[in-house]
């Protein structure tokens, strides 16, 4: 069984992603913050992450660079999500994700994204 992170403070929406995915057959574990993401990867390495881009305590960038430098964890794909990301901060995080879904999203959309980020 896969296994997907999401990492959102919008606690509705990542329990819908959550719920909708548990259904698709994904194991789902959850995080409020880049900060305890990167602590939950000690107990559980996910196949993918679903990465919110503004959050409290630790954005999705921070998260993504934090994650991006350590060896044991460069290799996970990051599907990056936001309302409101500019195209310019986007260009620039490109190299380290791979997918960008803009919020809101349809569940095909993220299936699609899925898909494609865990045949990579």
């Amino acid at each position: 069984m896969q296994t997907i992170l999401i990492v959102d403070d919008e606690f509705g929406l990542a329990e819908t992603m959550g719920d909708v995915l548990s259904t698709m057959g994904y194991a789902v574990t959850t995080a409020v913050n880049g900060k305890l993401a990167l602590a939950s990867l000690r107990e559980t390495r996910p196949d993918v992450i679903l990465l919110d881009m503004m959050m409290p305590v630790m954005s999705g960038p921070e998260m993504l660079t934090a994650l991006r430098a350590d060896e044991a964890y460069r290799d996970i794909p990051v599907i990056l999500m936001s309302a409101i990301a500019p195209e310019a901060i986007i260009k620039d995080l490109r190299p380290m994700i791979t997918e960008f879904l803009q919020k809101p999203f349809t569940f095909e959309q993220l299936t699609a994204a899925l898909h494609k980020s865990l045949a990579a």
